[in-house]
């Protein structure tokens, strides 16, 4: 171990900060610190509050510490050790209320409601008031009860704290949905711990039972502790005051999910005899890597004064590759891994982005280029129910006769057509001798319908000839606005923003076919389609082999890659241009690219477009800040025009069927006929120099 995390180790009384910066060693720190703990004698198992935030991050200290302590292999059954409250936040809160819960006045065997049935719940209250679902979304308003419960606010002070109508509507389904998980014997994710703070506030005699059993208070992640969890260790250290949390405000990037920042910047404050411990000693990245994340992070103001170092080697510089399109970034990135593959390094690669909805380009290149990949954090882009939704209507109107796809979207969105109307129609069509489509279709038949379907039919039917009249880009754009599908899917939740994404994304390959004739487009939308779902699927057969991840950057917060390529680094995307009016919400978007730039070992590829079909439309947007603000002695600047001599016809593979701005030409063809309205190529030019061209662009040679 080096001196600092020694230090964290054996420093045992009083408040500690641990700030450990991206590869530091922390994980090592913590569970050392736990072994010293106990090796020494200092507290029994049961005597350590040991709070970690995920599962796999529980049970892997635990492994980290029964090994250090028995100094036997991890896989060894006999080395047993047990520390009864190592574990998360709510695990931790579940062990206490079952045990207190007589005391409580509670029933120890509660039932804890997942996320289906704290919905229902809402449903059911919602009903009980006549609330419409379809006027107040019930995941929106219990995302507004899980928040109010992660503030510490209850059932009776919410209507103190409601602001506009919406809010008020929360203020009376609060009160009753509590009642309702009450009456049921039953909890919900957050009333684990906002139960616990009640029931020590309530009984002082059983918060000082439990502060006197934690001699010790371990947190990792203290950065991501939102209020109700930042209150909880504060009572239960308060005894003893033997604290020691764990974290780094630089890689904080979960304020969507109650997290506060504060709590870490003002540990000091809370515990001013606390001893401030810098893990800065990074033992990942390339001293070029690291170099970058430094002056990536240090244009931040909440932040305490951090640098970290490495004795790592100095490795290459960091690429910064301007694509031409979002097709062309796809491409360069398979180039990129074949080289790797033909080097045989590619143990691990990962590509990130700031949203899902960007995967999908780097999915379709992948499978073309015949590479098996993992998608981490959610469904490939067309097997997310959005997508398929929206596929699923465009088949239909292509084929009535597809039944499967029609069972899809007659219910969706919410038409009130149930069971006994599809069963009527199926006996209808087959009595009618035609698919359940055809007898929709059928103006002459429309009568022997019930009038839901009759809806319905119309609906089809005018989408149909739709289909008939404009390209599949306007046809899609039709069928949202006519089935009203984005308030469908717009819960008021993060995800519901993820959703609208990929909805708008789907656009955005439906423009590739805007040169074909209305059905055509249609058609080979509809095909191509098909085919990439078939390669998915072998892909999926292969993907024990995958080297290739696919994640957000949020998702690869704890992990590492040798080869990292961070995709989409333009301002309006990442940054993204929510945070353009919110200085913190951009200091947040500054910690994310951070998370990023560190989660590289040897390599690391930033890379932003020209130009970039995003939701439909072809946008132009500036480089990232956060690249401006790297030195330009740490990283090679390249771009497409350095590819395009030797390339093209490999590169048409990846990016054929995408009409560039300057036509089907050639690139190199195309901008010689612009004359003197290009600053690029002249005669004698170096052709892969980076000298700024008239509009001082530091690139290269690009308008």
């Amino acid at each position: 171990m080096n001196t600092e995390q020694l230090d964290a180790v054996k420093t045992t009384n009083g408040a500690v900060l641990v700030i450990a910066g991206a590869g530091s060693g922390k994980t090592k720190a913590l569970t050392y610190r736990i072994a010293y703990l106990l090796d020494q004698k200092l507290a029994y198992p049961n005597e350590i509050l040991a709070v970690t935030f995920t599962n796999k991050a529980s049970e892997e200290m635990k492994k980290r510490v029964r090994a250090i302590i028995t100094n036997k292999a991890l896989t060894d059954p006999k080395a047993q050790l047990s520390i009864p409250f190592m574990g998360t936040f709510h695990s931790i809160c579940v062990k206490i209320l079952r045990m207190e819960a007589r005391n409580l006045g509670m029933n120890p065997n509660f039932v804890i409601y997942d996320s289906d049935d704290q919905i229902d719940a809402v449903k059911d209250v919602m009903l009980s008031l006549n609330l419409s679902v379809k006027e107040f979304n019930p995941k929106a308003i219990h995302s507004y009860i899980s928040s109010s419960k992660n503030e510490l606010v209850g059932p009776d002070d919410y209507i103190q704290y409601a602001q506009g109508y919406f809010q008020l509507v929360v203020a009376k389904v609060y009160p009753l949905y509590q009642k309702l998980l009450d009456e049921s014997n039953a909890m919900d994710f957050d009333d684990l711990i906002f139960n616990v703070i009640k029931a020590f506030r309530k009984d002082p005699k059983l918060l000082e039972k439990y502060q006197k059993l934690f001699k010790y208070v371990l947190v990792d992640e203290y950065q991501d502790t939102n209020r109700a969890q930042y209150t909880l260790i504060s009572m239960l250290s308060q005894k003893y005051g033997n604290i020691c949390v764990v974290g780094d405000e630089d890689q904080s990037i979960y304020k969507f999910r109650g997290s506060d920042i504060r709590n870490i910047l003002n540990f000091e404050k809370d515990y001013p005899k606390a001893k401030t411990i810098k893990l800065e000693q990074n033992y990942r990245s390339t001293k070029t890597i690291l170099n970058v994340a430094n002056n990536v992070i240090r244009h931040n103001s909440e932040r305490r004064d951090k640098k970290m170092w490495t004795e790592n080697i100095e490795g290459e510089l960091v690429n910064v590759y301007l694509a031409e399109s979002e097709k062309d970034e796809a491409w360069w990135i398979v180039k990129q891994i074949d080289k790797l593959r033909k080097e045989n390094d590619t143990e691990s690669v990962a590509v990130l982005y700031r949203t899902n909805a960007q995967s999908r380009n780097i999915e379709e290149a992948l499978l073309k280029g015949g590479y098996p990949y993992k998608l981490v954090g959610g469904f490939r882009f067309y097997e997310r129910k959005e997508v398929k939704d929206l596929i699923a209507y465009l088949r239909v109107i292509n084929n009535p006769k597809d039944t499967l796809s029609l069972s899809r979207i007659i219910n969706t969105p919410r038409r009130g057509i149930g069971k006994k109307s599809l069963d009527l129609l199926t006996e209808k069509s087959t009595l009618s001798e035609c698919k359940a489509g055809e007898l929709l279709l059928d103006p002459e038949k429309r009568d022997l319908l019930d009038p839901k379907l009759i809806a319905f039919s119309e609906l089809l039917s005018d989408l149909v000839k739709k289909s008939n009249e404009v390209k599949v880009d306007e046809l899609l754009k039709y069928l949202l606005e006519k089935t009203d599908f984005i308030k469908h899917i717009d819960d008021g939740t993060e995800e519901a923003k993820n959703r609208i994404e990929n909805v708008k994304e789907l656009t955005s390959v439906t423009a590739k076919y805007a040169n074909l004739e209305a059905r055509d487009s249609l058609n080979e939308f509809l095909s191509e389609i098909a085919l990439i779902e078939a390669s998915e699927e072998d892909t999926d057969k292969e993907e024990g082999n995958s080297l290739i991840t696919l994640m957000t950057v949020h998702a690869a917060k704890g992990l590492e890659f040798d080869h990292v390529f961070i995709i989409g680094m333009e301002e309006g995307l990442f940054p993204h241009s929510r945070a353009f009016v919110d200085p913190s919400e951009m200091e947040e978007e500054r910690r994310l690219a951070y998370v990023a730039v560190t989660r590289a070992k040897k390599n690391l590829s930033i890379i932003h477009a020209e130009s970039r079909l995003y939701f439909g439309n072809r946008q132009a947007n500036p480089a990232s800040r956060f690249i401006e603000d790297i030195p330009d002695e740490l990283i090679k600047k390249l771009s497409y025009e350095d590819e395009l001599i030797g390339n093209l016809s490999n590169r048409d593979s990846y990016t054929s069927g995408y009409p560039n701005k300057y036509g089907n030409q050639s690139k190199y063809e195309s901008k010689k006929s612009l004359g003197d309205d290009w600053s690029g190529w002249g005669e004698g030019d170096d052709l892969t120099s980076t000298k700024k061209n008239s509009n001082g662009d530091k690139y290269g040679n690009f308008i």
